[in-house]
């Protein structure tokens, strides 16, 4: 039989490797770009966060988020680990969970796929080749691109979401796929960064800290870098999705010192004032907050940084406490498609069968990863369900 996969990234190099397990297919991989993988190069930061140990199906959305729960059940987080075992990956699991290779280099993870597939007798990869049009004829696929033709029995479209497109992103699958007549739901990009009120987070570029960070309904606690159009981290990638789905105006709240309680803080406040009543504003909070940030917040209550910390009273130190816990900054909305790692929306589910990743409009025809109106959270959700949809696609129906 032969196979071929649309897309060279996570979910094309399962596919392929899937694929190509029965000796009898021949496996045609097609990859737009000069090399596979160069989104998976930028996952984790560099690192590659492959997967997580405390995935459940809540870590994942769409219009029927539900349609990911068979393939994440057959070949879950330990399957997926054992598998990039027997290619040779090493991992090891932070406390949080997450999955990343011993060498702590996302080019272990690209490597180790595409060197066995490089080793498959009967893989064939094809790199600068950019599919242009997809259409079948008496039961057979064809896939022009350039001024080559591909002929298979079997397609798998794996070409990924519309966002990143410096590294890959494209909305190549949709139209492909659109050819058959599949539809798709709205876009929008999912783990990106924020812009917000530049006013007092200008000055913070590049500070980090651990908080607290509610937009909404949506709260979630980690790590937020400030940027000099707003705030990034993955605190702030998690809430992302709901802020870019939503389209409306809305306000970002920070706890900066998420484990101290307010009473703890506004005693801290106090003791520090009276100990040190000579001390100016400016150095009022050094050892709780970045100093940059905590001269920040002062300014952000319209004190001056020159004034005696035994000045302040009780109403200008609960003024303090109270921007510490609740930093509010009015969101003007995302980075974007292009600074996005994901994309929510895509193909719609519902036209493709759960347990096999086929269309239900055209036999033969498969999909997996981005290109499906999946998405997960921000911790190595969105690569596990590409290597699952991958790896159902690559059956190619034959455990259906």
């Amino acid at each position: 039989m032969k196979v071929l996969v649309i897309g060279g990234g996570a979910a094309g190099m399962m596919a392929a490797l899937t694929a190509s397990e029965r000796e009898e297919n021949e496996v045609v991989l097609l990859e737009r770009q000069a090399r596979m993988g160069r989104k998976l190069l930028a996952t984790g930061n560099g690192r590659c966060n492959l997967t997580n140990r405390s995935l459940t199906r809540e870590n994942y959305h769409g219009q029927e988020p539900g349609f990911c729960a068979y393939a994440l059940h057959a070949f879950g987080v330990d399957e997926t680990l054992d598998f990039f075992r027997s290619l040779g990956l090493l991992t090891v699991t932070e406390d949080s969970g997450r999955v990343y290779p011993r060498s702590d280099s996302a080019n272990s993870v690209a490597d180790v796929l595409r060197l066995t597939l490089e080793q498959r007798e009967n893989v064939t990869i094809v790199t600068g080749a950019e599919v242009t049009e997809l259409r079948r004829r008496k039961g057979r696929f064809y896939a022009s691109a350039g001024e080559q033709t591909f002929e298979a029995d079997r397609v798998i479209v794996c070409a990924g979401g519309a966002a990143g497109a410096k590294l890959g992103g494209t909305d190549l699958g949709y139209r492909l796929l659109a050819s058959f007549g599949h539809s798709r739901t709205k876009l929008c990009p999912a783990l990106v960064q924020l812009r917000t009120d530049t006013t007092f987070v200008r000055s913070l570029k590049g500070v980090r800290c651990e908080a607290v960070a509610r937009c909404g309904a949506e709260v979630r606690r980690g790590e937020v870098q400030f940027t000099d159009y707003g705030v990034s981290g993955p605190a702030i990638f998690e809430l992302s999705r709901a802020v870019s789905v939503s389209g409306a105006e809305q306000t970002l709240i920070l706890d900066l010192l998420p484990d101290v309680p307010a009473g703890e803080l506004a005693a801290l406040l106090q003791a520090r004032c009276e100990a040190m009543p000579r001390l100016k504003a400016e150095d009022l909070l050094t050892g709780m907050l970045h100093n940059r940030l905590g001269r920040t917040l002062l300014r952000a209550c319209g004190f001056s940084l020159e004034t005696p910390c035994g000045e302040f009273d009780g109403q200008m130190r609960a003024a303090l406490c109270k921007t510490i816990k609740h930093f509010a900054l009015r969101v003007l909305g995302t980075m974007g498609m292009d600074g996005a790692q994901v994309t929510a929306g895509g193909i719609r589910t519902a036209e493709f069968d759960e347990k096999t990743m086929e269309s239900r409009l055209c036999p033969g025809l498969f999909a997996a990863g981005e290109v499906l109106d999946i998405d997960g959270d921000c911790g190595g959700y969105n690569l596990q369900w590409a290597w699952s949809s991958g790896r159902l696609a690559g059956k190619l129906g034959e455990n259906g």
